[in-house]
């Protein structure tokens, strides 16, 4: 038999150029997808995250993730309560990783690529705040949190359109939250880094401090918005994190303006994007 008739029995398989445009390629399927470890790393990913977090508090290893800013009184912090976001978005990364391994499309694999590096990202960071306990530190790596899971929100966005499943929700869901609250986390960790630089109390400049971190959520989002998704778990991460800022200042710190000013502000941000809506995905991811 001829080496063209062997190749042309060979299945062929859906492969995405590295700017985004779609081509077929005459690639065995079970090479690029069932011989994948991808799917087998998401799920190990999905359980190490919350594993990795519990380091501190379960085995009495090291600092408890946000014990430096518990019971600080800073105005920009959310409550601790709030940050139970991540039991929602260790649920959706680890239901998509699931999923993957069930059907190992293309557009998983694409997607859960850069996923699984946001993830192995996020796990080096909670070790880091438990073990190290540095602001400095901490705050650098956030960033590769936030390339990866941005970087995949993209790849999601891409496949908008093209029909809606449990896995496109669920991939929605964890691109969507996890680079929503990256946001929040690093607009609340700039006055703390502030702060480690400085001889500024957590109470020193409230409305400065607050002012910072309104401005870096703000500025992500439309970024966000415009160049890379039009995922509206996104926003909902994000205005559960200025929710918990408002929160805290009612409750605990007593700035009541300060809380009026943050929800204000979180509603015009909400605003922009339901009346204005989002351009999607316009960079190469």
């Amino acid at each position: 038999m001829s080496r063209q008739a062997n190749s042309a029995k060979k299945p062929v398989c859906l492969a995405f150029f590295q700017f985004g445009a779609i081509f077929f390629t005459p690639e065995p399927c079970q090479i690029s997808l069932m011989k994948s470890y991808l799917p087998a790393l998401l799920i190990l990913l999905g359980l190490l995250q919350p594993l990795a977090g519990a380091l501190a508090p379960v085995l009495g290893i090291g600092t408890p993730i946000g014990s430096a800013t518990r019971n600080l009184g800073a105005p920009e912090q959310p409550l601790p309560v709030f940050f139970s976001i991540w039991g929602l978005i260790f649920g959706a990364f680890l239901a998509f990783a699931l999923y993957t391994w069930q059907q190992r499309a293309p557009w998983m694999q694409r997607v859960g690529t850069p996923l699984a590096l946001a993830g192995a990202a996020n796990v080096l960071w909670m070790l880091s705040a438990q073990l190290i306990a540095s602001q400095v530190v901490d705050f650098v790596l956030l960033f590769p949190i936030a390339y990866f899971s941005w970087t995949a929100a993209a790849r999601f966005d891409r496949t908008r359109g093209l029909g809606g499943s449990a896995e496109k929700l669920l991939a929605d869901a964890a691109t969507g939250l996890l680079s929503g609250w990256i946001l929040v986390a690093i607009g609340i960790s700039v006055p703390l880094l502030i702060r480690a630089f400085t001889p500024y109390g957590p109470t020193d400049f409230p409305w400065q401090m607050l002012w910072i971190t309104l401005g870096t959520a703000a500025f992500g989002s439309w970024m966000f918005a415009r160049y890379v998704s039009r995922s509206l778990w996104f926003f909902a991460a994000l205005a559960w994190g200025l929710l918990g800022i408002v929160a805290n200042n009612w409750t605990v710190t007593g700035m009541g303006w300060i809380a009026i000013m943050t929800g204000v502000s979180g509603i015009i941000i909400l605003s922009l994007r339901l009346l204005r809506g989002a351009d999607g995905t316009t960079i190469p991811a």
